[in-house]
């Protein structure tokens, strides 16, 4: 799309008060941005209120317009609209499409068969191991995994995408120059150059708490279906799930300990009808995707035997968290041999450690 044809579209954009709804309205009755401008105050009031109509032909964003346009001449940066080609289909056919899209990086992932993944920022050990698990056996069929680059599941879930033939796409709530959590900067990255990052708010916007459940649209909308990992009764993950079912999503959720919080909003979501998922297969076959091959499975590979003592000890922690007084009872086992014997669970990855002195069991 050339420059000044773009320029028309982020003006349209930028003004103050004028959202998505109204610009899709103005869309509709005038035709392309520079159509838009070329009427006047009074026309466009029959189509918008008249103060909404003064603010978008008056409001200067030239300084704006041209940071936006800097930004999309540098290699691997495109700005998107809504009359691009490239500009993804399954979005067009949902509620409330982005007017315009910053993408940086693989531009073509966006149109490509995708599957969203979200859960809890706050996630237990668990929780990230089964979202990575999943989210690489997904990307090695071929299927985008989606998500919104939180911490906790989003990142999990986007470190597994990497790992496949698929890839990720990372839906965030800030402008596409500012990378939020601070602490994903290095995932940021490696997202930018393998697979691609995408924002619909303009360049130098702060993380405002109310930009977070408007991307959430996005993620449901890229995807041909949405799994819930992890979630708490309130999670903002249900929120992605809802909007997914809205769209005409298939919906999935990962079951978990009856005792866990972070279970809650998964079960939630089974008992008002989306599809229990324990392996990525059962996605695949609900998608139509199932391939020939066993290469779907997230069962990891079966780690060499430990030690007899080290199999009784797992057995005694089974599979939700487990205290030291717990595990004493259940064991027999002195603290002393109790902490040598969970020191080298945690060295050899099968157990992780959580607040409140407690440890859960990672993997089968």
């Amino acid at each position: 799309m050339p420059a000044s044809e773009l320029a028309d579209w982020l003006r349209l954009t930028f003004a103050p008060g004028i959202g998505g709804e109204t610009q899709r309205k103005l869309l509709s009755a005038f035709g392309p941005p520079d159509h838009i401008f070329a009427v006047g105050v009074q026309a466009l009031a029959r189509t918008i209120p008249h103060k909404q109509a003064q603010q978008l032909l008056s409001h200067d964003s030239e300084e704006d317009i041209a940071k936006a346009l800097a930004w999309a001449a540098e290699p691997s940066n495109i700005i998107l609209t809504l009359a691009d080609a490239a500009y993804p289909q399954r979005l067009l056919d949902a509620a409330d499409p982005p007017t315009v899209l910053y993408v940086k990086g693989r531009v073509e992932l966006l149109n490509a068969p995708a599957l969203a993944i979200v859960g809890s920022r706050n996630a237990s050990p668990q929780g990230e191991a089964n979202a990575e698990a999943f989210a690489a056996a997904l990307a090695d069929t071929g299927l985008t995994i989606v998500s919104g680059l939180a911490l906790g599941i989003d990142a999990a879930a986007h470190r597994g995408g990497l790992r496949g033939k698929g890839s990720t796409i990372a839906v965030i709530g800030t402008g596409i120059d500012r990378v939020y959590p601070a602490r994903n900067q290095a995932l940021a990255r490696e997202i930018a150059t393998a697979g691609a990052i995408i924002s619909e708010f303009p360049l130098g916007t702060p993380a405002l708490r109310e930009n977070f459940p408007r991307r959430n649209r996005v993620i449901s909308g890229l995807a041909r279906g949405c799994l819930v990992v992890e979630a708490a009764e309130r999670s903002g993950s249900l929120i992605t799930a809802r909007l997914a079912g809205e769209q005409g999503r298939d919906v999935f959720a990962i079951p978990g300990s009856i005792h866990s919080p972070l279970s809650k909003g998964c079960h939630k979501l089974i008992k008002q009808g989306a599809k229990l998922a324990d392996d990525a297969r059962d996605i695949l076959d609900e998608l139509g995707l199932t391939t020939a091959t066993d290469q779907a499975s997230t069962t990891s590979p079966v780690p060499a035997a430990p030690a007899t003592a080290a199999v009784r000890l797992l057995d005694c922690i089974g599979f939700d968290p487990c205290d030291m007084e717990a595990l004493a009872a259940r064991s027999g086992l002195t603290a002393e041999k109790l902490y040598a014997i969970l020191l080298q669970l945690e060295l050899d990855g099968r157990i992780a450690s959580l607040p409140g002195g407690r440890f859960q069991r990672i993997g089968p």
